[in-house]
């Protein structure tokens, strides 16, 4: 059987950290969620290696950009994907999270989460060819 991937959802809201985090484990992932930026690089340093990064960008402490910068920085990305889920749809926004290399943006306020998780996959199999 093939290994449960792993992912780390990265959010400030508590509740809908809980909700994807029982979306995700339904569809057969290992879930770990940290609720800053600085928390979740705490995780990459010490050496959680996910396969799928789900990641805010309007957090308290650091947020969704300070965590891309330090990652890149400190090379903490190993194999993971990393997927913004957020309601910040500027372009702007956008356009700073593919400079990053980002490879998904999802808008919260315009996905469901049963479609988030189906987002989420089908742009890991993209990235996993």
């Amino acid at each position: 059987m093939e290994e449960k991937k792993k992912i780390l959802i990265i959010d400030d809201d508590k509740f809908l950290v809980h909700m994807y985090a029982m979306k995700f484990e339904k569809s057969g992932f290992t879930v770990d969620y940290a609720l800053d930026g600085l928390e979740a690089v705490e995780k990459l340093r010490n050496n959680f290696d996910p396969d799928i990064i789900l990641l805010d960008l309007i957090m308290p402490g650091m947020d969704g950009f300070g965590f891309l910068d330090t990652i890149k920085k400190e090379n903490l990305l190993k194999k993971s994907i990393v997927i913004m889920l957020t309601n910040q749809g500027l372009a702007s926004d956008i356009t700073r999270a593919e400079e990053y290399g980002v490879h998904g943006y999802i808008v919260k306020a315009t996905t469901i989460p049963s479609e988030v998780v189906e987002e989420v996959v089908n742009i890991y199999k993209q990235n996993n060819k």
